[in-house]
Order: C-alpha cells, then sequence, then structure tokens
C-alpha cells in the first residue's frame, strides 16, 4: 500500500465528519481501498459508514463478508430471533440488509477471501441447528488474501 493511500485511509478514518467519510467512500473505486478502510473501521462509530462502504458497487464479496462477521452478524445465523430484540433495531437492519445482499449475489466483485472466523465445531452447530444456512456464510469464499495493514493516527 503506498504511504499515500495509507495517508488517506487514516484521514477517513479519523475524521470528526461522517458526511466527509460517507461523501468519500461513495467516490472510491478501488476495491482494495474499500476493503483495507473496512478491516480498520471502528464500530463505535456506528452503522452508517459501513452502510456506504457495502453501498459502493465496488463494494468486494469477501469485504461483505468481513463486515457480516464484524457486526456480528454469526448471532443471527446462529438464532434468528437475535433480529427482535427492540433494543438492537440499527444493528438488525444492517445485518438483514447485509444478509440479504450477499444472499442474492449482488456484490459484484469476488476478489477477496474471506475466511470465516469459525471453527469446525462452531461450523457443525450451526449446520446442526440451522440447516438452511447459506454455505457462503461458512466456507472459505474465492480470491486471494488480502494483507491489511493496520491504520493508526
Amino acid at each position: 500500500m503506498s504511504d499515500s493511500n495509507r495517508k488517506y485511509i487514516s484521514e477517513l478514518l479519523y475524521s470528526d465528519s461522517k458526511k466527509y467519510i460517507i461523501n468519500e467512500i461513495e467516490g472510491i473505486s478501488d476495491s482494495k481501498l474499500l476493503h483495507i478502510f473496512a478491516s480498520n473501521y471502528n464500530w463505535d462509530n456506528g452503522f452508517d459508514i459501513p452502510y456506504s462502504v457495502i453501498n459502493n458497487e465496488n463494494c468486494d464479496l469477501g469485504t461483505a463478508l468481513m463486515i457480516f462477521y464484524r457486526a456480528d452478524g454469526y448471532r443471527v445465523l446462529e438464532d434468528r430471533d437475535e433480529l427482535k430484540n427492540p433494543n438492537l433495531r440499527q444493528w438488525a437492519d444492517f445485518i438483514i440488509e447485509i444478509e440479504k445482499r450477499i444472499l442474492n449475489n449482488e456484490f459484484n466483485h469476488n476478489t477477496f477471501k474471506f475466511s470465516p472466523p469459525l471453527t469446525k465445531v462452531q461450523i457443525f452447530k450451526l449446520r446442526k441447528s440451522n440447516s438452511d444456512v447459506d454455505r457462503v456464510f461458512i466456507e472459505e469464499s474465492d480470491g486471494y488474501v488480502i494483507e491489511v495493514p493496520i491504520i493508526l493516527s
């Protein structure tokens, strides 16, 4: 990753302006930059910014899957009732949206490999409790492994 790209991602990650970040993400045409940004995103900043990443037409399936897991989508794969918690409405809406888009093959790029952070035991239990779970959520995706640097301010 070039120094200028690292600096750009750092500026986005540490900007105080959510509007600026979202506007910039909407204009990113490099799937790798989106992936690196999403990998370094601080989830304490809410769901508006991750929405902008998954809504970018250059968002890769591997990036979407990573975001799904980082947003704790695994809880929904285990138990759909998690979506009914009225205190977690924003989270549930986000998980429903990204899950639907992944299942509908709405991510046009499949460049980056994603390996679900699941043990063999977790996969076995998940398949046993939810036989309808789509393999996209439990099997390694196609693509290549991308080295993701940790971006600091």
